[in-house]
């Protein structure tokens, strides 16, 4: 035995010595390359691009480095006492190197035959961490001393430590311990206590080993050695000991408001325009430059917005006829247990909105036991709807059978019977955007019902056939050529050849084919009457109306100068729409759409400021302001008495719009605005198909408008559009100068427009 000892401590012994002649001769040949540490000084870290509303809540943080920069003084003397206790108790005594860690480092390495490790000071992960790899070498070692007394001599230990603070990774893409409070407990540095300074400590030597998430036991075994520490070194109480040793912690990853926790914005469209607008100009840098972007988006009605569209959907779908299993996983049975084997399949699934995929795990008793993703086991009974696709009465199909292993849908019951209901995965989408009117600011937009499960953007990137929602425009192509609001048109049904749309024969029709005779333009446009549209169109040419409306920002490619334009048979999206009807709402006026207000820095410095086009310079003018009045006192019409009439549950008299349904009702819409808010409501299928009978604009995208513009408009004062010079009142019909009916015989000198389009 003492042979043995006596060889280890001359190995040991020779060990140091020869680390010593090592370390003397790369001191020699390295010294001239180490790099220039008085960089550090000026560091500045990586930051996330963060993104927030106007006023001031968190939306999105993109980067692959999530960061909240601390400084020195503002950090608790816990979370220092806990560090050092972990890492390097003598950090304020030593030169960048503790010589007695080190010592124990090389008796361990030779003992156990391993690569230099460990012993590493503050000071020299520091040095590790900006100018060197993790290989473990000796040679890497040796720079990592060598870098390390040149920090000592160039920083104070404050500034060390600082840049420690904020640098280190701690796991979920953390880098510093501002960023993994908030990360781990969802709380600024400043606000936690001591077992969770504790955990936060522990981190630094395994992030993916002791991370409370993936393994919570072994983080706490962690978090006891530095409390354990903490204790030895008079830096807490035996009673503070003995509390922390036993607390529980909970995890919590935060979201902020300001300086406080909050829950984001749900507006991850937003912040992903956000994002693609400034990588197209920072490329890379985006994700480092730490900038932040304030949005036009406001918390409050972004909120509705998304709630509406949410509502929408869910009810659609919950009100939808069960469709049969979403799919099917093998289940043996015999090698994995059959409960973990639709474990291992959730495992892999999100929940959708308000739905949870779940698998069936057994049919007994008329009862589907069913194991749903984040709720566990549950029981739902087999009601009439669902026994046809177990029994098969309904289908032959053998994937549309209902049977262990089958995939199906689950959401909450509204109507007080069992917890949860059977349903389909929700396929339809909605989508809102909502506009300033007078500058194009967007205050809220939402551009699907689940971002993470599709990230499609339908408020700005689906062009969809408007449909009715078109005819105001088309009105005021009428007005431009002298057409008054009271001409009276036969509102009877007209076909066409294939040469007159475009290459297909078209038999339109009126909802639910009632015809009302000679009508007025008011009231055909009130009621949304289709013939008087296409009979209108045909009067004042495709080709004028299609070169009118794209003074609104529609695209003449995608709105062809056919007959088939009067009623909606183009293409647009929520968001020119949403431009269109701003411009009528503001009185005439072009306005840009634009979704970010400003730009500052990581020191909260202001790089740019976006200065949006605003309503009211005559350059921009777009239509006749007494044109933009006539349609809007239309169109006020159309919530008083028309498609529009359950507006008037929300209680104003400010508000004007009109409804949208295309043909067998693939697109529903409801357009409409307050002077100083415009909002665009669609709702249909990505593929478009039926929405079903009677899923009209009205019955389902005007209830969205309504549901979102209830909140919006909230201590909104109520206004209206300011009556332009040239505007002539007879009755209840406005005119202008040019299209007043003589006096006296208005009555039998009302204009008509000839049915020319035969046969009727």
């Amino acid at each position: 035995m003492l042979k043995i000892i006596t060889v280890l401590c001359s190995a040991i012994g020779f060990t140091i010595i020869s680390l010593i002649c090592i370390m003397g001769l790369i001191v020699a040949l390295a010294s001239p390359k180490l790099p220039q540490v008085s960089e550090l000084v000026e560091y500045t870290p990586k930051l996330p691009l963060r993104i927030m509303t106007a006023d001031g809540v968190l939306i999105g943080e993109f980067g692959e480095e999530k960061r909240k920069v601390i400084e020195y003084k503002n950090t608790p003397k816990v979370l220092i006492d806990a560090i050092l206790a972990a890492e390097d108790d003598k950090f304020f005594e030593h030169r960048g190197i503790d010589l007695t860690g080190m010592a124990r480092s090389v008796i361990n390495n030779v003992l156990k035959g391993a690569k230099a490790q460990g012993g590493s000071t503050i000071t020299m992960q520091v040095a590790r961490n900006f100018y060197l790899s993790s290989e473990k070498t000796f040679t890497r070692k040796i720079y990592e001393i060598l870098l390390a007394m040149e920090i000592e001599r160039n920083l104070t230990k404050e500034q060390i430590l600082e840049l420690y603070l904020n640098k280190i990774y701690l796991g979920k893409r953390a880098y510093g311990f501002g960023s993994a409070a908030f990360v781990y407990f969802g709380k600024r540095l400043q606000q936690i206590n001591i077992a969770e300074a504790a955990m936060l400590a522990g981190l630094p030597k395994a992030p993916s080993k002791f991370n409370p998430y993936s393994n919570y036991r072994r983080s706490i075994i962690r978090q006891r050695y530095v409390l354990k520490r903490m204790y030895k070194l008079g830096k807490i109480t035996l009673s503070e000991y003995q509390k922390n040793y036993d607390l529980k912690l909970i995890l919590k990853e935060g979201k902020e408001k300001g300086n406080q926790v909050k829950l984001s914005v749900p507006a991850n469209h937003v912040a992903e325009m956000v994002r693609q607008k400034l990588f197209s100009e920072f490329k890379e840098k985006t994700y480092e430059l730490g900038l932040t972007v304030f949005t036009t988006i406001r918390s409050r009605e972004q909120i509705a917005a998304k709630a509406a569209v949410d509502k929408a959907v869910t009810n659609y779908t919950y009100k939808s006829t069960f469709e049969g299993p979403d799919g099917f996983i093998k289940v043996s049975g015999k090698s994995v247990p059959l409960n973990q084997e639709i474990e291992n399949y959730l495992e892999k699934q999100t929940k959708i909105g308000s739905f949870y995929p779940g698998v069936v795990k057994k049919i007994k008793n008329s009862t589907l036991h069913i194991i749903v993703k984040e709720k566990g086991e549950i029981n739902i009974k087999i009601d009439k709807e669902v026994r046809g696709y177990i029994n098969q009465t309904l289908t032959s199909s053998k994937k549309s059978k209902l049977r262990i292993g089958s995939i199906v849908w689950v959401i909450k019951r509204t109507d007080g019977k069992d917890k949860y209901k059977i349903t389909n995965k929700p396929k339809v989408e909605g989508a809102i955007v909502a506009i300033q009117t007078n500058n194009g600011a967007i205050k809220a937009l939402v551009g699907g019902y689940d971002f993470y499960s599709n990230k499609y953007n339908r408020a700005i990137q689906a062009y969809r056939q408007p449909g009715s929602a078109i005819k105001p425009f088309i009105f005021g192509a009428a007005l431009e050529k002298g057409i008054s609001a009271s001409t009276i048109v036969n509102d009877l049904p007209v076909n066409f050849d294939a040469e007159s749309t475009g290459g297909v024969l078209w038999e339109p029709s009126n909802f639910n084919d009632v015809y009302l005779g000679p009508i007025s333009i008011k009231e055909a446009l009130t009621k949304s009457q289709n013939m008087v549209s296409i009979r209108l169109i045909k009067r004042i040419d495709p080709s004028f109306a299609q070169g009118y409306i794209r003074r609104f920002g529609f695209e003449s490619s995608r709105n062809p100068p056919y007959y088939t334009l009067a009623l909606g048979a183009g293409a647009v999206t929520p968001l020119q729409l949403g431009v269109g009807y701003s411009i009528i709402a503001n009185g005439g006026f072009y306005i840009e759409p634009y979704f970010i207000d400003r730009i500052v820095d990581s020191e909260g410095r202001l790089i740019r400021k976006y200065e949006p086009i605003k309503a009211g310079d005559e350059k921009l003018r777009v239509i006749d302001a007494r044109h933009a009045f006539i349609i809007n006192n239309i169109l006020s019409e159309v919530i008083k008495t028309g498609t529009g009439k359950k507006a008037r549950s929300i209680g104003r008299p400010d508000l004007a719009g009109k409804t949208g349904t295309t043909n067998d009702a693939f697109d529903a819409w409801f357009a409409g605005y307050q002077p100083t808010l415009a909002a665009i409501t669609w709702f249909g299928f990505d593929s478009p198909k039926s929405l079903g009978k009677n899923q009209t604009g009205s019955a389902i995208a005007l209830p969205i408008w309504i549901d979102f513009m209830k909140h919006a408009l909230k201590n909104v004062p109520v206004t209206f559009p300011i009556e332009p010079r040239g505007i002539v009142r007879i009755n209840d019909d406005l005119f202008t100068e040019d299209t007043t009916p003589p006096s006296g015989i208005l009555s039998i000198d009302v204009k008509t427009l000839d049915d020319k389009i035969d046969p009727t």
